[in-house]
């Protein structure tokens, strides 16, 4: 009787049988568990250590040991804020995984929830703590910073690389998305000139109870766009008098997958549980740092804050930019705000809703009005469809004198 034999590894091994002709039962469940143990190793070096962005890994477990062995606020504060950064970068590598596996129209819905999943716990670990101005000016912050300093660094790279030619993008995206940026505003301003002209129904309700309507109108809004967007209405959306050409390599490394789907959707789990203990500490930790840090509130919440969130769209945006990719670039910014503002927002309102915190759409005038200039400096910069290197420049220069602002300016609830 021959003993069979298997290959591995190019050498043939001989393995016992049964009388059923099975290989024994302890040899099976140890190859299964080495593979098992293989294929979580290759798991763990393709999430991890594959982005050097995860050097600030260390960071968190290091603001951890920081808040229970000192009181130094500003370092938890700027230790949670370091390692909460590779985190929401590795959370858009898993959602982008699983997307390959689900399809678009599924994909489409991963990316809307998951793509800012850093921003909304951020916000609801501090709605639970009934810090609502932090709420508003951390996912404002998110949205000025994707559509100033996040698409001027990608307009200002690609400029530079591209120096001879104006880079050009589809005029559809930015008009729709520019549309849905504006209705954002529309949203928020309503319930800040009613409060600043005191024209309230009921003092102090109205505009809770018109926050809380337009909220849902919102979402319905956002919803119907994602429908809008992934019902085959994709060919809209190419460069006017760009002829579509398959190009089959790049078809085959958009649809290869690195880590399979189960692994994908562990690491979800996993990542958004790890982001969720380091928001804790880091919303904690705000108004410790404002004092130590002697920085005002909102500028902490508007400026540095977004840069946890942010640290994935900035790096991608600009190297889309730099392959001349430029639609891709909007993709990520201008949709990421598109996102905040219509979906995001509104839904922190929900939340807050059912938490019984009066989160509402007064951002407050200042911070209403400097929304409502972004978006219409944005919207002009990208009527024409082109980009180069001074467009870029114009909107980091303003995203400095937005900077500046907050940094001189005084909350007025805070300060009352």
């Amino acid at each position: 009787m021959e003993t069979p034999q298997i290959e591995m590894g190019g050498f043939k091994v001989n393995t016992p049988q049964v009388p059923n002709g099975g290989l024994r039962p302890t040899m099976a469940g140890s190859w299964n568990s080495r593979g098992t143990i293989e294929m979580t190793l290759r798991s763990i070096r393709i999430v991890i250590f594959t982005s050097k962005l995860n050097l600030l890994m260390p960071f968190g477990p290091a603001s951890i040991i920081l808040h229970f062995t000192s009181r130094r606020h500003g370092l938890v504060f700027l230790f949670s804020m370091l390692g909460i950064t590779p985190l929401a970068e590795r959370l858009g590598y898993a959602t982008e995984q699983l997307a390959i596996y689900t399809g678009p129209t599924v994909g489409g819905l991963l990316n809307a929830t998951f793509g800012n999943a850093t921003e909304m716990i951020i916000a609801i670990y501090a709605l639970k703590n009934g810090m609502i101005r932090v709420v508003q000016q951390s996912l404002l912050g998110s949205i000025l910073s994707n559509m100033l300093l996040v698409l001027g660094c990608a307009f200002f790279a690609g400029g530079l690389i591209h120096r001879n030619k104006d880079q050009v993008f589809s005029k559809a995206t930015a008009v729709v998305n520019s549309g849905l940026l504006l209705m954002a505003v529309m949203g928020l301003m309503f319930p800040a000139v009613l409060h600043f002209t005191h024209s309230e129904v009921r003092q102090g309700a109205s505009e809770v109870v018109l926050s809380r309507f337009s909220s849902c109108i919102m979402l319905v809004a956002y919803a119907s766009y994602l429908y809008f967007q992934l019902s085959g209405r994709s060919n809209i959306y190419s460069p006017i008098g760009s002829e579509e050409v398959p190009n089959e390599d790049a078809t085959e490394e958009e649809e290869e997958a690195e880590i399979s789907m189960w692994e994908a959707v562990t690491w979800l789990a996993v990542l958004t549980l790890w982001v969720s203990v380091l928001s804790e500490y880091l919303v904690n930790a705000i108004e410790g740092a404002s004092d130590s840090l002697n920085l005002p509130v909102a500028f902490i919440s508007v400026i540095l804050l977004p840069i946890v969130g942010n640290a994935a769209e900035h790096a991608s945006a600009i190297m889309f930019a730099m392959k001349d990719k430029l639609d891709i670039t909007l993709g990520v910014a201008i949709g990421s705000s598109t996102q905040i503002s219509m979906f995001v927002i509104p839904f922190c309102v929900v939340i807050g809703w059912m938490m019984g915190q009066k989160m509402d759409l007064n951002f407050q005038l200042f911070e209403t009005a400097t929304l409502f200039i972004t978006v219409l400096v944005v919207a002009f910069m990208l009527q024409d469809g082109t980009a180069n290197y001074m467009k870029g420049l114009m909107l980091i220069l303003c995203y400095l004198i937005v900077a500046a602002s907050f940094f001189v300016h005084v909350d007025p609830q805070s300060s009352e």
